[in-house]
């Protein structure tokens, strides 16, 4: 069967990205000097902050650099680097850091917890480019689903074509949503960090004794408490009895804001199921866990 490609033009914007919002270990944030980032830290977790280029200060209240002075917090730091590692050494404390970098001060909230990340990728804004984005129309997001799909020759054959693109091979530990009667596992997952769009191949595995329908448009894409929606799905819509299918879905930003949204993070994929015949469809109600990667 021919898969239909289905264009959804998004007619709302995906929420802004807030730091304290996700529960995701791995995290990316565009620098902004006048946002205050709170960061969860662990006192059995190193958590590391990263710049675009090295770092000129770091200043903290209630910090220590070796461990053995008195402090709230455990601060690493070597002059010309670009990162800066955090350690809790106390239960429930906070404390503000603030970094030098560029000429700007940027401001971190710290504060002691059970569920830490474990990197911040800070990114510079429009330091590619002095023009605006493209705006992402039909045609530009079909252009990013073929590239996509010629990715590996592409790699070979022209390289410079692919440099921008940021890939995670999942062939081999899949991102696996265990849905019940049905299975999607996200086998790669890539990254158009200009367009600020992902796009993700799936496999979608129908477990049951009847065909499942569904509407590939509203398929949900979720990162911790966020979900997307696709902007461009190429799904088939009915998938047989004890069959599988492989696909593609492409998720990208709001007109009012962007998802910043990292590759390590772990996605779970849910279908929009519609009973035979309707055209109506609603996400899965039951819960789904991803299936843990090795360490």
């Amino acid at each position: 069967m021919n898969r239909l490609v289905r264009l959804v033009l998004l007619t709302l914007p995906l929420s802004a990205f807030v730091a304290h919002a996700s529960e995701q270990r791995v995290q990316d944030f565009a620098l902004d000097d006048h946002t205050v980032y709170t960061i969860p830290v662990s006192g059995a977790r190193v958590t590391t902050i990263s710049f675009p280029s090295p770092i000129a200060a770091v200043d903290g209240a209630m910090t220590t650099a070796d461990g053995k002075t008195p402090g709230l917090f455990q601060i690493a730091h070597t002059k010309g680097t670009a990162y800066v590692s955090l350690r809790a050494l106390a239960k429930d404390a906070t404390t503000n850091l603030n970094v030098r970098w560029n000429n700007r001060t940027y401001v971190f909230e710290l504060h002691e917890s059970a569920e830490p990340w474990y990197s911040v990728v800070l990114q510079g804004k429009g330091e590619k480019s002095i023009h605006s984005p493209r705006p992402l129309t039909p045609s530009r997001l079909l252009g990013l689903l073929d590239k996509v799909k010629a990715f590996a020759l592409l790699k070979t054959q022209q390289p410079d074509a692919v440099t921008d693109i940021e890939h995670r091979d999942l062939h081999e530990q899949p991102l696996v949503s265990d849905c019940g009667d049905y299975e999607v596992r996200a086998i790669d997952a890539f990254r158009f960090p200009d367009d600020d769009a992902l796009v993700f191949q799936l496999v979608i595995n129908n477990r049951a004794e009847n065909a499942i329908e569904h509407t590939p448009e509203k398929l949900e894409v979720r990162v911790g408490d966020r979900v997307f929606t696709p902007s461009l799905t190429d799904l088939v819509s009915a998938i047989a009895p004890h069959e599988s299918t492989i696909g593609y879905v492409v998720v990208s930003a709001g007109p009012a804001a962007r998802n910043d949204l990292s590759l390590k993070n772990d996605f779970t994929f849910v279908l929009a199921r519609r009973a035979p015949g309707s055209d109506s469809a609603v996400p899965d109600a039951k819960d789904i866990e991803p299936a843990p990667l090795p360490q």
